[in-house]
């Protein structure tokens, strides 16, 4: 009985956040400088002309923002359950523990190197966020596993990192201007050629993650319980490490360095859906895909006719929800 309540909330609630996508991605495509309805919308969409200002508004701008801004969502929401389930720390999370300026800077770095070659700035990402989280691990299991230890070498891994990125802002500030909202996370000026270049790391991370749900239920219990379980821990640990790779790569290369989305988005869903990761991985994608969009409607709204990068926008919103959680957390002695 228990159990079939518990699955009818699950449907519930992925019922509801799925709305919310649909709402929000349906807002994200209206409203801007000049707001359109819905039927303006899907009459540019039938009439498909070229000269029509709502159909290029609609197709070179709106809907490839609202993709990134779901695609991008969904992705880091993503990679943070599956980092806060692989490394037992509820404080990680792509930007925590340097995933995102591993890919940043790789990915930085294909532009300066090889610009022309399709493809290559996302795949560059991909191995940038898994390089990073592996030496990140490495480095915290080498010092003693511990959560404060495993958050401090993800700094200062970040750290150095972002240095690299600074330099080549500072060497090649061309590369920076054609992609304005790259360094602080942003979505203006995504192409949909850039968005399908990306999707097949996105999916396959999602897939993965998916696949993963049930062994990261049993990884939970324990290192100890879920070997006696009969659980290959190191192999469900890499393969979750790739798919947060897969998905926090793959954002990257075309949002940017957005921020807190994967630890934001995990730790809301659980409040409603608990730590069941075949109910957490697809609420936690939806959540992050209708928070990211909405987000950067606020951030083009709030100060119109100027435009505040959705990046800016999440900090501002994820650091202070970091710091809560982190003296919430101490206070109840789960960090050592």
């Amino acid at each position: 009985m228990g159990d079939t309540k518990r699955g009818g909330q699950a449907v519930w609630l992925l019922a509801g956040l799925a709305l919310a996508v649909v709402l929000s991605a349906a807002a994200g495509l209206c409203l801007g400088s000049q707001p359109y309805t819905l039927p303006q919308l899907v009459q540019a969409l039938r009439a498909q002309d070229p000269q029509d200002t709502v159909w290029r508004v609609l197709v070179y701008v709106r809907l490839p923002r609202v993709l990134a801004g779901m695609g991008a969502g969904a992705g880091l929401a993503v990679a943070g359950v599956l980092l806060q389930a692989v490394l037992n720390n509820a404080m990680a999370s792509p930007n925590v523990i340097g995933v995102n300026a591993g890919a940043g800077f790789f990915a930085l770095l294909t532009m300066v190197a090889v610009p022309a070659v399709p493809g290559a700035v996302q795949f560059a990402s991909f191995l940038g966020a898994l390089g990073c989280a592996m030496l990140v691990y490495a480095l915290a299991w080498r010092a003693g596993l511990s959560r404060t230890t495993l958050v401090l070498a993800g700094l200062a891994v970040s750290g150095m990192l972002t240095a690299g990125i600074n330099t080549l802002k500072l060497l090649w500030p061309e590369i920076v201007a054609s992609s304005p909202g790259f360094l602080t996370g942003g979505l203006s000026g995504v192409t949909l050629p850039m968005l399908a270049a990306a999707c097949p790391y996105l999916a396959a991370g999602l897939l993965l993650a998916l696949f993963l749900a049930v062994d990261l239920n049993v990884l939970c219990l324990g290192e100890e319980s879920a070997a006696g379980l009969g659980l290959h821990v190191t192999r469900t640990r890499f393969m979750g490490i790739l798919a947060a790779a897969l998905l926090a790569g793959a954002a990257v290369s075309f949002a940017g360095l957005l921020s807190f989305v994967g630890l934001l988005a995990p730790h809301m869903v659980r409040r409603f859906a608990g730590a069941d990761h075949r109910v957490l991985v697809p609420a936690s994608a939806l959540l992050g895909a209708a928070f990211v969009v909405v987000c950067d409607i606020a951030a083009r709204m709030l100060f119109a006719p100027f435009e505040l990068p959705v990046g800016i926008l999440l900090s501002l919103i994820g650091g202070p929800f970091f710091l809560h959680l982190l003296l919430h957390r101490r206070r109840r002695r789960i960090y050592v």
